[in-house]
């Protein structure tokens, strides 16, 4: 589920520097299963906090994908969205279909994702998030890519889920509005 995220996830989505995300060499990736941290799913800021977290990494470092699987619902969705061909492309992942995906890239280049700003609105249980976001390959390296997430999200009593998360990177021709950027 990037140069976006989560996830992707990161989310990721298909930029031309993101390619190989894309191509039909992926692997399966063996996702353990994990009993949630609760410091990642007791607030809306530690699962938004995890959801960046997770796929955040240097080169060669594995990613944590069964402590990201921990945050979602059963059957979640992610839809990266992307300009390919003159026209507005939809990739929609479950978790698996996302690790699988991304988990080479990751690794091979490295990937950092971290939330610049964030508006949210809640209403009973569920909270919907805008989430801007900005993402390098190190670090402490340049941004390569800047875009939001839009996180679903809902209180079950006990704890956070994340129900969906839909993404899209910014781009001369859809630039992040000033009031989803930190103020300056």
């Amino acid at each position: 589920m990037n140069a976006s995220r989560r996830l992707f996830l990161a989310r990721v989505a298909p930029l031309p520097i993101l390619a190989p995300l894309f191509s039909p060499k992926r692997q399966h990736v063996a996702v353990p299963t994990l009993k949630p941290l609760d410091r990642d799913v007791a607030t809306l800021d530690g699962i938004l906090a995890a959801f960046y977290e997770v796929i955040s990494g240097a080169a060669g470092v594995p990613r944590q994908w069964g402590r990201d699987r921990t945050l979602y619902i059963s059957g979640v969705r992610f839809v990266s969205l992307g300009f390919s061909g003159g026209r507005i492309r939809a990739n929609v992942y479950d978790h698996q279909a996302y690790v699988d995906a991304t988990d080479s890239f990751f690794l091979s280049k490295g990937f950092f994702e971290n939330e610049i700003h964030r508006s949210a609105v809640r209403f009973g249980n569920f909270t919907q998030v805008l989430s801007t976001y900005e993402t390098r390959n190190t670090a402490d390296g340049p941004v390569i890519a800047r875009g939001i997430n839009s996180v679903q999200l809902f209180w079950d009593g006990h704890r956070w889920w994340i129900a969906g998360a839909v993404w899209d990177d910014e781009r001369p021709d859809n630039p992040i509005p000033p009031d989803l950027l930190p103020s300056s």
